[in-house]
């Protein structure tokens, strides 16, 4: 069950991505609703209770491990959310900093600092848990495509109450066509396992040509189109990891400049002090 998860969150983030092509992405595209329920299982996959003082267990949100997680995010919105009058619950709270943070562009550093303190993700989830696996880290470089997605949420809703687990709806998946751009893509990976297979064929299993003379050309600058997309994507990924690099440079040099700020005040104050000690000692010399 837990592979299939982690295949239909990846698939959840395509459609989404592609459905925003067309339509702008709220709380009422069901692709939306699907990967927020996908990703909500997923951060509550092996949660740990909370143990009361009588010795009982009581149940957790993935909201208790976030707020904790993700404190050292830079200009997070933890507090923000802390602090909403129509959000009560703790699973409300959660449901609401993910709108929050795909809004400001930031789920993906959310989730990428989270994982990256295993001490706490591994205070906060038993063993086989989800984000404890190898393939978690894949989490947030899936995450990191929805950056381009302009999102709207209205944090007013009923959706936002808690009073329900999150469902997945598996309706859109099975009703949603490949566009031609993945289409191009899977033809070319036929192609490549075609090619790599063909030594040890025998004519007999050679069936016709995948491409007519008609619509080769045609193909061939699907393919271009395709490399070239690929491209896009990956230079807007490097750029957003660029960007995540330089802003946790720019919070390393400020907190530098802190820590050295603070060295000159404690020398400054040490050197005031020990002339205020020498001057004490002159004139209890000159009282003796």
């Amino acid at each position: 069950m837990v592979p299939g998860k982690r295949g239909t969150d990846r698939f959840s983030v395509k459609t989404l991505i592609d459905r925003s092509c067309f339509e702008t992405i709220d709380d009422t595209s069901p692709e939306f609703n699907n990967f927020a329920a996908i990703l909500e299982q997923i951060l509550s996959h092996r949660l740990k209770g909370q143990i009361t003082w009588f010795g009982y267990e009581s149940p957790r949100s993935f909201w208790d491990y976030i707020r904790v997680a993700c404190r050292k995010v830079s200009h997070n919105c933890i507090c923000s959310i802390e602090n909403m009058e129509n959000v009560g619950s703790s699973r409300a709270k959660g449901r609401a900093w993910i709108r929050v943070a795909l809004m400001e562009k930031h789920l993906s550093e959310y989730i990428s600092t989270a994982l990256r303190d295993f001490k706490t993700t591994r205070r906060f989830y038993e063993d086989g848990a989800i984000v404890l696996g190898e393939e978690a880290n894949m989490l947030a470089g899936m995450l990191l495509g929805l950056n381009a997605i302009d999102f709207s949420f209205c944090l007013k809703g009923e959706g936002l109450d808690g009073s329900y687990p999150a469902v997945i709806d598996y309706t859109p998946y099975l009703k949603f066509t490949q566009s031609s751009d993945s289409i191009s893509s899977d033809e070319e990976e036929l192609r490549t396992l075609g090619s790599s297979g063909s030594e040890g064929s025998t004519p007999e299993n050679i069936g016709p040509p995948f491409i007519t003379d008609e619509n080769s050309w045609y193909n061939k600058c699907k393919r271009v189109e395709q490399k070239y997309r690929l491209a896009l994507e990956q230079k807007g990924y490097l750029e957003e990891l660029v960007r995540l690099r330089e802003n946790q440079l720019s919070e390393c040099v400020s907190q530098n400049k802190l820590l050295l700020q603070r060295i000159e005040d404690m020398d400054l104050a040490h050197k005031m002090e020990k002339e205020q000690l020498e001057y004490i000692i002159v004139e209890l010399q000159d009282q003796l």
